[in-house]
C-alpha cells in the first residue's frame, strides 16, 4: 500500500467510525423499538439529523472503500477495515459510557496485531 492508498485508506476509516458514532447518536435519541413504535422509528430514521449525518458518512467511507478496491489488493484492504471495530470500542466507551471487558481487550490486541501483520511487507 501506498502512502497515498494508506492516506485514503485512513480516511475511509475515519468517515466509517464517524457514520457509526452519529448513528449510536442518533439511535439513542429513537429510544428502545417496539412494536407499537415501529412506524415512528422508519419515520424518524429518515427525520433524525444525526442518523442522516451518520448515513452520508457511510456513503462517503463506501465511495472510498471502493475507490481503494481498485488499487489494493481485497485480500488486504477488507481485513484492514477491521480496524473500525478498535476504534468503535473505544468510542463506545469514552463517549457513551459503554464498558470494555478484558475479554474485549484481548480481542482488540489480537485485530491490531492482525492488521498489522496483513499490511507488513513479504
Amino acid at each position: 500500500m501506498t502512502v497515498q492508498e494508506f492516506l485514503l485508506f485512513l480516511i475511509s476509516i475515519g468517515a466509517g467510525i464517524s457514520g457509526q458514532f452519529f448513528l449510536k447518536s442518533g439511535a439513542l435519541k429513537l429510544g428502545k423499538l417496539t412494536a407499537s413504535n415501529a412506524i415512528a422509528h422508519v419515520i424518524g430514521i429518515a427525520t433524525t439529523p444525526e442518523l442522516v449525518i451518520g448515513l452520508a458518512f457511510y456513503g462517503v467511507a463506501a465511495v472510498l472503500y471502493i475507490l481503494l478496491l481498485t488499487r489494493v489488493n481485497l485480500s488486504v484492504l477488507a481485513p484492514a477495515v477491521a480496524l473500525q471495530y478498535i476504534f468503535s470500542i473505544l468510542i463506545g466507551h469514552f463517549m457513551f459510557g459503554e464498558a470494555i471487558p478484558l475479554v474485549r481487550l484481548f480481542g482488540m490486541a489480537f485485530i491490531v496485531c492482525g492488521v498489522v501483520l496483513l499490511l507488513a511487507k513479504n
